[in-house]
């Protein structure tokens, strides 16, 4: 069987639905049957259920499904009930329009003759109704996979706020976003990314607000992925995204139905990937780095304070292991004689260079940042106390470091903790501006400062630049950036959406 497929296909099988994209049923019941069965073979959960209706006129049909993907109350009360009771009366015209229309109960049927687009429906929980004497098939929506049910996501924990997730099925995913946005110009596009897993990829925006040249931009992009499989946002992302060689990301990720819904209303696009809870949406800005999800649902004066220590601490972060080595080095005289002294004291005996020092507690405490992270809930508590207090002070005692650089490299990597979404550029800048301190003292952190910023003003996501905010600065471009000001003094939508400025026309 598998030979005449490959004659018929004219093509190497791959493995994938597109080889069947150019065969259709034949109408002969035991033939298509035993198609297939020759498809999924080696798949246990495979069911073919046979049924001849002996009501008025007699006829044969099957019924092909996967076991687990389906509702099985619903199959036989929407599907087998209905073709095993009622009878078809004699008539004209095609059966397999008949009892899509006027026999079975399922919520959506579709007539479907491509084996491709059928073996599609049956991957995705759909079941096949296979006619005897008929080339159109019927596809019934009886989908009923069981999910991980809505919950808060961990990484994204909050005080105030809607307290629902995204979960790993795209259509529950899409429902709980129609759910935030009850109005008919929320577009939903689906895509098939993947060779072999055809994974369900929706691009979901406003159409009066979205740039529609980044829509298309955005599809055209993701029609070209050729690969395997598609299993999380992030295949999509990594092969989309403007400055793939940068650290920094340029396009936001969310598990949070409330945050994709405001961006939207901003005018930006979501990408939804069937089979994972993270939603992308672009374009993204620099700024939006330094945002929380709270800061919407408190005061604004709190959040905009909040907002501004995030964007000390980025500065904090990457800033004080460069500036102390520069310092301790080559620039003793900045410091007042007392400090420079007790910094001596504590570094007599240390077998190491202060840039071998910091270089080794900076990869220490990302070692036991990991850890902790990937480590069950219990056991990450008792490490970091352990590694953080134990570990840190025994290092000390027995003079492998010292407690200033132990000092400095905590408080970088506590201030890093605030900006989780720039964990891994604040880790490889720290890293940069350390080395570059290393070689040219206090000259080398400012020439690796000016570096950054030249590096964060030269990158755009999908046609809109990184720095937009700032790059046209002025109250209004600045209102949710730097601070969050209040809501009646945001009346005009993000600077990169130009379709239309007012949030709201005055009536």
């Amino acid at each position: 069987m598998r030979t005449i497929l490959k004659i018929l296909c004219g093509e190497n099988m791959s493995g994938g639905i597109s080889d069947y994209k150019n065969m259709k049923l034949s109408g002969i019941l035991q033939k298509d049957i035993a198609l297939f069965k020759d498809i999924f073979k080696k798949d246990v959960i495979l069911r073919v259920k046979e049924i001849t209706a002996n009501k008025e006129i007699p006829f044969k049909c099957a019924i092909v499904y996967m076991d687990g993907m389906t509702d099985s109350e619903q199959l036989n009360a929407a599907v087998i009930r209905p073709l095993i009771t009622v009878g078809v009366p004699n008539i004209s015209g095609d059966l397999a329009d008949y009892i899509g229309k006027q026999l079975l109960f399922a919520r959506d049927v579709k007539k479907k003759q491509n084996v491709a687009q059928i073996l599609e429906g049956i991957l995705y929980g759909e079941a096949l109704i296979l006619i005897d004497g008929s080339k159109t098939a019927l596809m019934t929506d009886v989908k009923g996979f069981r999910t991980r049910g809505i919950s808060e996501p961990q990484e994204e924990r909050i005080l105030q706020g809607p307290r629902e997730g995204f979960e790993e099925a795209a259509l529950l995913n899409l429902a709980m976003l129609r759910r935030k946005l009850l109005t008919p110009d929320l577009c939903i596009e689906m895509m098939r990314v993947g060779r072999r897993t055809s994974t369900a990829v929706f691009v979901c925006y406003l159409g009066s607000l979205a740039n529609i040249n980044t829509v298309k931009e955005i599809k055209k992009r993701i029609s070209k992925i050729d690969m395997d499989g598609v299993l999380d946002t992030n295949y999509i992302t990594e092969q989309i995204r403007d400055n793939k060689q940068s650290l920094f990301k340029t396009s936001g990720s969310t598990e949070r139905p409330d945050v994709v819904a405001a961006r939207l209303l901003e005018g930006r696009i979501a990408i939804v990937v069937d089979g994972t809870p993270m939603v992308a949406t672009v374009p993204y800005l620099f700024s939006e780095n330094f945002q929380s999800d709270e800061d919407y649902y408190q005061n604004y004066i709190l959040s905009s304070a909040e907002r501004i220590l995030r964007y000390f601490c980025f500065f904090l972060s990457v800033s004080i292991p460069a500036v102390f080595v520069a310092v301790s080095t080559f620039h003793r005289a900045f410091l007042p004689t007392p400090f420079v002294i007790t910094v001596m004291q504590q570094r007599g005996g240390v077998p190491f260079t202060p840039v071998t020092e910091c270089l080794l507690m900076i990869l220490v405490f990302e070692i036991l940042k990991e850890a902790g992270i990937r480590m069950s809930q219990n056991l990450g508590h008792a490490l970091s106390i352990v590694g953080g207090l134990v570990v840190g002070q025994a290092a000390v005692e027995a003079r492998i470091i010292s407690s200033p650089m132990l000092i400095v490299v905590a408080l970088s990597g506590i201030a890093g903790l605030m900006l989780p979404r720039l964990k891994t550029a604040v880790f490889y800048i720290r890293i940069g501006l350390v080395l570059a301190s290393c070689f040219l003292g206090i000259y080398g952190y400012f020439l690796g400062i000016v570096f950054l910023v030249l590096h964060i003003f030269s990158i755009s996501s999908f046609g809109v630049d990184y720095t937009v905010s700032f790059k046209k600065a002025s109250l209004q471009n600045l209102k949710d950036t730097v601070f969050r000001a209040p809501w009646d003094y945001m009346k005009k939508r993000p600077v990169f959406n130009r379709n239309i400025k007012r949030r709201a026309d005055k009536k």
